[in-house]
């Protein structure tokens, strides 16, 4: 971990930064030259797994434990990032829950949780990224192409991550004169844990049919997305959801 700030030096904060998408969205922006904030919620040794790999491969990183939707802790996060490397260039929050059940089984502390995490959360991580973010950065969040698909069994966290893109494109024009882009990445079925967990093989390929390009995608395809949002190619992009789901309609 560097110790003195670099002014030269584009920071990014990744929540969800030690599993899955945020592992990969990690990576790949420390290739890119950022220096990587690696939030996480509760798996230490995953967060300092992905650390040790980015510093293996030349890069910049450290990890911090924060609960998204606890204030106190994701301004201490920030504050960490701005005094270790000087500054905050790109928010990536991708940390989130995604319980499945029908509307009518699901219980409602688990719904009480998800919202915590996913609608409170990002709220919290993108008031901090509003106040904090150089000019030229960006704030990348995520929602999710079930959004628009509707699959049975998604109706809570559909919901949410409807909320998560209300609040992006608000907070775009919000942001008017500060040089900040604000945009959500929506992602289709992506071969992560969180995905898998709980899902047979039929299911599975059923699910990665569904796309002109016939698979699943990968956090890889995600994070290659995520990269160009927050780079410099990307700064024209603001105020949108891209659906990266290999063109399920």
């Amino acid at each position: 971990m560097t110790s003195q700030p670099q002014q030269d030096r584009r920071v990014a904060i990744v929540t969800g930064g030690s599993r899955g998408i945020g592992r990969q969205v990690a990576q790949r922006l420390a290739a890119d030259g950022f220096a990587v904030v690696v939030g996480y919620a509760g798996n230490k040794d995953a967060a300092d797994d992905v650390v040790a790999g980015i510093e293996a491969a030349g890069g910049t990183a450290y990890a911090a434990r924060a609960d998204v939707a606890d204030e106190a802790e994701v301004t201490a996060l920030f504050d960490l990032a701005e005094a270790t490397y000087g500054g905050v260039d790109a928010v990536v929050h991708a940390a989130g829950r995604m319980p499945l059940s029908p509307v009518a089984e699901l219980d409602l502390g688990e719904l009480d949780a998800l919202y915590r995490t996913n609608i409170r959360g990002t709220f919290v991580v993108d008031q901090q990224a509003a106040r904090r973010l150089r000019p030229g950065g960006a704030l990348v969040n995520f929602s999710s192409s079930v959004v628009g698909l509707a699959f049975p069994g998604y109706g809570a966290y559909a919901a949410s991550k409807g909320a998560v893109e209300a609040l992006t494109l608000i907070l775009a024009r919000e942001l008017r004169g500060r040089d900040v882009t604000v945009n959500a990445v929506a992602p289709g079925p992506t071969a992560t844990d969180l995905f898998l967990d709980g899902k047979d093989e039929e299911t599975v390929a059923r699910l990665a049919g569904q796309a002109p390009l016939e698979r699943l995608g990968t956090p890889e395809d995600i994070a290659n997305v995520v990269a160009f949002l927050t780079g410099r190619e990307g700064h024209w992009v603001n105020g949108q959801v891209l659906r990266a789901n290999g063109g399920i309609i």
